[in-house]
């Protein structure tokens, strides 16, 4: 049997298809993230972007998102090594650094619900909306104690 696209191929080198199927559904990268300008430390808050569904960890208007939300990040191959805050989980970061994907990634696991029954994804660990706040101060009362 052939050896999976993620094995084989660089993030550069995949289809469309194949990058997005990569996404493993965490939700993580759709949770706000605070950064410390004097040390550029990040710390992670249960506060989702206002597209973020909490349910299905998806994105409600995955197409959109970039117009739609000013400070949405598009991943590419390009920017994928250069985000520091990817979560150690991620399958862009993993492939990126040449490290395999988890037992629990859809791709492996043959389900999209195993990264939720193992625990990776926030389902269940937002607390807000950026679109329920109205003061950039709000988002302190929602900083995590560790990545989620």
């Amino acid at each position: 049997m052939d050896a999976p696209f993620w094995k084989t191929k660089t993030l550069e080198q995949m289809s469309a298809a194949e990058w997005e199927s990569l996404c493993d559904g965490c939700g993580k990268c759709c949770l706000s993230k605070l950064e410390d300008e004097d040390t550029g430390d990040i710390y992670w808050t249960s506060v989702a972007c206002r597209l973020f569904d909490a349910g299905t960890c998806r994105c409600s208007d995955y197409a959109n998102r970039l117009s739609r939300v000013s400070d949405c990040v598009g991943l590419t191959p390009q920017n994928v090594p250069t985000i520091g805050w990817l979560p150690s989980t991620c399958a862009y970061r993993l492939v990126a650094e040449g490290r395999d994907l988890y037992w629990w990634h859809r791709l492996v696991s043959g389900s999209a619900e195993t990264v939720h029954e193992a625990g990776i994804s926030v389902r269940g660990r937002v607390r807000a909306s950026e679109a329920d706040l109205a003061e950039p101060e709000d988002y302190f009362d929602y900083v995590l104690d560790d990545e989620p």
